[in-house]
């Protein structure tokens, strides 16, 4: 499970442990930027083509709740668009048709978010264009951002089909609104300059975090210079946090980074190949109905007959399936996601063996599944 996807070289890495512990010899917190804090925003910037400028933060919530207010300030609208069992935080505004633990849950939305929240958020179907040019059609100058994972990696996951990122882009080109990409868990998991370049989609504004922080509360959202100095001091949309960009965090980012190669990401990649490949046989060798998704370093099951493009076909899986294999894997000694909507993640700690461990323990569930 690698954290949710944070600990891409795996857990306890020597350099950074090393790395936390001479910061914090320095001091945990100076409510002040630090050295370690540019240094780690110049590294986003230099690897991810569409970024001048970064803003730190805390968590993936705060980026994506900075973000929807960065778009709204700098388009002058309110409206945003997202995607159900999309899932960017626990912001009010987004914790609609959410993915992650909502779907888990089974909860539409939360308690405790008023109507007047939400009264902004349109949501739409992943990956159905007809959709997203319904949206545009009714709101087309009232939307200030489409919001969206470019892999759909909390409703279990669901790459984004050929060509319907690049439709986003064009719809919001159209009518003036913001493309953001929530990389959350993307971000410097999937290559070595993120999603959008390996996708070949440029956002207006790209959000980041888990591998960024080395496994530390560490996020950030980035973007061109023109869209991010409407931010405080620069301009009138306002963020501040006394942790963000916190000298421990910045210290684990950066030593994360430093291990991160282009050949790291090749690896990766190939480690998620043979685990899809092995998790497909263990499918058809015992006849269960199950669909296996991969996405560059990201791969996910789905107990389901057909393959699983949008949130719907998503919860309409198999859920007890998924527990009963779920609970057959940890018996054998592997732990993977408790639910059946999220993505499961390899580290560069992982050897072929360990996988091949981990796909004879899944024909094994398999076997008790059928």
């Amino acid at each position: 499970m690698q954290s949710w996807g944070a600990s891409i070289l795996g857990h306890a890495h020597p350099k950074v442990v090393e790395a936390v512990q001479l910061a914090a010899a320095d001091g945990t917190s100076y409510g002040a930027p630090t050295m370690r804090e540019v240094e780690l925003a110049e590294i986003i910037v230099d690897r991810v083509a569409t970024v001048e400028k970064v803003r730190l933060v805390s968590s993936g919530t705060e980026a994506a709740m900075t973000a929807v207010r960065l778009a709204r300030g700098a388009t002058g609208r309110d409206k945003v668009v997202k995607f159900a069992g999309c899932y960017h935080g626990h912001v009010d505004a987004l914790l609609v048709a959410a993915g992650s633990g909502l779907a888990t849950l089974g909860m539409p939305g939360s308690d405790g978010v008023t109507a007047g929240a939400v009264a902004d958020t349109i949501v739409v179907d992943y990956n159905n264009v007809e959709a997203i040019d319904a949206a545009f059609g009714l709101h087309g100058n009232e939307i200030a951002a489409v919001l969206v994972e470019p892999v759909a990696a909390n409703m279990g996951l669901v790459p984004a089909a050929p060509g319907y990122l690049e439709h986003l882009r064009k719809r919001c080109d159209e009518h003036g609104a913001l493309l953001v990409f929530d990389e959350v868990i993307t971000g410097f998991r999937v290559g070595f300059n993120c999603a959008s370049e390996r996708l070949g989609v440029a956002p207006d504004i790209s959000i980041f975090g888990k591998v960024v922080g080395g496994g530390l509360p560490l996020a950030a959202l980035g973007g061109p210079a023109a869209v991010m100095d409407n931010l405080a001091p620069l301009g009138p949309v306002y963020q501040a946090g006394t942790l963000s960009g916190n000298p421990l965090a910045t210290a684990a980012g950066l030593a994360v980074l430093a291990e991160l190669t282009s050949d790291s990401y090749v690896e990766l990649e190939r480690l998620a190949t043979r685990l899809a490949n092995g998790l497909r046989s263990a499918f058809a060798d015992t006849g269960v109905a199950g669909q296996v998704a991969q996405a560059f370093t990201l791969d996910g099951i789905f107990f389901s007959p057909t393959e699983v493009t949008n949130y719907d076909q998503a919860r309409a899986g198999d859920t007890e399936a998924y527990a009963q294999f779920f609970h057959a894997m940890l018996s054998s000694g592997i732990y993977i996601a408790p639910s059946a909507f999220e993505t499961m993640f390899v580290s560069l700690a992982h050897t072929d063996d360990e996988i091949d461990q981990i796909v004879a323990a899944a024909h094994g569930a398999c076997e008790l599944i059928n």
